[in-house]
């Protein structure tokens, strides 16, 4: 049975934001991904890819414990932000979800104006501030503002796939995390609208954390300062396969210079 094996620190306590713990998680009796240790470090883009089925968007809903919402789901190991255990039982989920955001992989904003998408998860978690402000920010942060200021009272099912995607975006904004979790978020997009969102990454990494999810090893490559490869195996019992990190490093080595041939293969095209 291969499984990640926690190798030397990548980052030092003060500029860690998340780190995993031998976390196996669970569906049922289905294991999904097996004994994963990860140190994310703060104010970087870190990128996990692998075939499909591989675990890598289970280990990012783990990290805002959005598995949570999902009937037999059982995490084993630990998840600590900021020194803190994510899943003791004093920690709250939904304050676990506004600290670190989400944005999925097909646009899903509310069904209320491009205004109201911003303002309403701010509103209910108790923004006392200036909204208008606070919408003005955010869409400029997601790089919206100039294409939605003169229409904010209209529906954001008006905008185009990739401006509604940006939405959701500065929708995760509004409510001030710390950390911004992406899954697939560019691959329902056309090829304009994902250069948009890369843009905006690199600038939004300038006061968040990012992890993101991709299928696309290009875009890892131009977004991300780490990179995070799972891989598949079929279970004990030959029961389904079970995900596990074959290599966590520097973005440039993981596609230059992996240390297992399995990554190679993978990033070289060979397999996946």
């Amino acid at each position: 049975m291969t499984t990640s094996t926690p190798g030397p620190s990548t980052a030092t306590k003060t500029d860690l934001c998340l780190s995993l713990e031998d976390v196996t998680i669970s569906y049922g009796s289905f294991e999904a991904v097996r004994n994963v240790y990860l140190e994310i470090p703060r104010g970087q883009v870190t990128a996990f890819i692998g075939p499909s089925g591989c675990g890598k968007s289970t280990v990012l809903r783990s990290l805002n414990r959005m598995n949570d919402l999902i009937e037999g789901c059982h995490l084993r190991g630990r998840v600590v932000f900021n020194g803190e255990d994510l899943y003791h039982p004093k920690v709250d989920p939904v304050e676990v979800r506004r600290r670190i955001g989400m944005v999925f992989q097909k646009p899903n904003p509310f069904p209320k104006s491009i205004y109201e998408n911003i303002a309403f998860g701010a509103r209910i978690n108790g923004y006392r501030g200036n909204m208008d402000e606070l919408v003005e920010r955010s869409l400029r942060k997601a790089a919206l503002w100039d294409e939605a200021k003169d229409k904010l009272r209209d529906s954001g099912y008006a905008l185009s796939g990739g401006q509604q995607q940006r939405l959701c975006i500065a929708r995760a904004i509004a409510i001030e995390p710390e950390v911004i979790l992406m899954d697939e978020p560019c691959s329902a997009l056309d090829p304009i609208s994902t250069l948009k969102i890369e843009e905006m990454m690199h600038e939004l990494k300038k006061s968040y954390t990012i992890v993101i999810v991709t299928h696309n090893m290009q875009q890892a490559v131009r977004v991300s300062d780490r990179t995070a490869f799972f891989n598949a195996e079929a279970q004990d019992g030959g029961s389904g396969k079970v995900g596990y990190l074959v290599e966590y490093d520097e973005t440039e080595r993981i596609f230059n210079k992996p240390t297992q041939r399995a990554t190679m293969d993978y990033v070289s095209g060979r397999f996946g």
